[in-house]
């Protein structure tokens, strides 16, 4: 059983020097999530089948305590072998996830994930969103950490305001392409442009 988790490109895609990048792709992660739609750039990992973006945000905030939920088209088993070597966190079912990953359209129906409770909002399920591409263009966004406004690619505006009207529960979410990554957490506001 061991032999078949070792194989292929298991044991490559982690960080080379573990503290050094780790640290630095911690601080990207907050700096993401604490200013909605600044873009940030990471490196270091690389998974089967995913962008390095969320390669990175996997490794840095997933740990054998953090259930992951994997979205049709980032379920492979190549990637699930990767995670149980270099993460060893449990694939679970949507409902039990406190991280999710996927394209938007396999993540849906987005009603099945957790949002807290009002003594523990904080028990909800953080997105990792994989898109084609990332820019500061698209749709608007408000709320705290942005000083007036800032925009983004996102594939949606209706979700994010019906999620925000739920605060302080509801999901929070990152977004990831290629190596970039941007974060909106249920108190950013969504707009069309």
């Amino acid at each position: 059983m061991q032999s078949d988790i070792l194989t292929g490109d298991v044991l490559t895609g982690g960080f080379a020097d573990a503290p050094v990048q780790a640290a630095r792709a911690f601080r990207a992660a907050l700096e993401a999530m604490a200013r909605p739609g600044r873009i940030e750039t990471v490196a270091g990992a690389e998974a089967p089948g995913i962008s390095t973006a969320a390669a990175v945000l996997l490794l840095t905030l997933c740990d054998r305590e953090t259930p992951i939920h994997l979205a049709p088209g980032c379920d492979g088993a190549a990637l699930k072998r990767w995670i149980a070597f270099h993460i060893g966190a449990p694939i679970v079912p949507a409902e039990e996830a406190m991280f999710a990953l996927g394209s938007w359209e396999a993540l849906k129906p987005l009603d099945r994930y957790r949002i807290g409770t009002a003594e523990y909002p904080d028990r909800s399920v953080t997105l990792i969103v994989e898109l084609d591409r990332l820019e500061s263009a698209g749709m608007k966004l408000t709320g705290p950490g942005i000083e007036t406004e800032a925009a983004l690619t996102l594939p949606e505006t209706e979700a994010f305001r019906r999620n925000a009207l739920r605060f302080p529960l509801g999901w929070d979410c990152y977004v990831t392409a290629d190596d970039k990554l941007a974060a909106l957490p249920r108190t950013t506001k969504v707009e069309t442009l």
